[in-house]
């Protein structure tokens, strides 16, 4: 996907994005190159995969969410800031905490966010389980991509939004965790609101969307002693 694509693609998605935003992503994708070099943070380096693998792929959680109509959102083992950075120079009203148990990688987002001078970033180096644990009811959108199986992120990700907010896990075919979600969200106490599943422009890979949200507070308990959110360089 190529830049032309990728605006004609976001405009579907009901975006629309302007020039300054353009080269911030250009620079946010060179500086991810570079840092490649010394680092794992992706196995997709090639420009036109990254938007179409990354950029794109991030933004597509506009498919469920008015993101306008968000304060603040949290993402969960967002690696090398997909898709909590993309969603916050697309749209800068959104107060971002991106959560990652891996301090060299929020240094490169930190590296980032300095370039390209954004505002109303937080970093957090801590595990998923005991972020949670100290968060509760705190966020209006929580997100997850390609971290953990979907009972994890269902555990660690639902106490942390807002009764009747929103719990978003990016997935790619979950035909083999469909049963691990229903179990899941009826031991939490969360209710599914949609799973919107597409496919990728171009490439046609299937992507899935899953909305959740929950009433009243969870009782959840965290038997865990060591996380099993991981993020996996894609």
């Amino acid at each position: 996907m190529d830049r032309r694509e990728f605006v004609i693609a976001l405009e579907k998605l009901g975006i629309n994005i302007n020039d300054n935003q353009l080269e911030q992503l250009d620079i946010y994708y060179k500086l991810l190159v570079e840092k490649n070099k010394v680092m794992n943070l992706t196995a997709i380096t090639d420009e036109k995969e990254v938007y179409l693998k990354h950029f794109y792929d991030s933004l597509t959680i506009t498919n469920v969410l008015d993101l306008n109509k968000v304060t603040n959102l949290c993402d969960i083992g967002t690696g090398a800031g997909f898709p909590g950075l993309v969603l916050k120079i697309l749209f800068p009203n959104l107060e971002v905490t991106l959560v990652d148990s891996l301090k060299k990688r929020l240094n490169f987002l930190e590296k980032v966010i300095n370039k390209l001078e954004l505002t109303g970033v937080t970093l957090v180096h801590e595990r998923a389980e005991e972020f949670a644990k100290e968060n509760r009811n705190s966020y209006d959108v929580v997100t997850a991509r390609a971290v953990a199986p979907i009972n994890i992120l269902v555990e660690y990700c639902i106490p942390l939004i807002k009764p009747n907010k929103y719990f978003v896990a990016m997935k790619g075919n979950i035909s083999q965790e469909i049963n691990l979600l229903d179990r899941s969200i009826n031991i939490i106490g969360a209710k599914k609101i949609n799973i919107f599943e597409f496919l990728l422009p171009k490439e046609n890979s299937k992507r899935t969307l899953i909305l959740l949200t929950k009433g009243k507070e969870t009782s959840t308990k965290y038997p865990r002693k060591n996380s099993e959110i991981k993020h996996n360089p894609l």
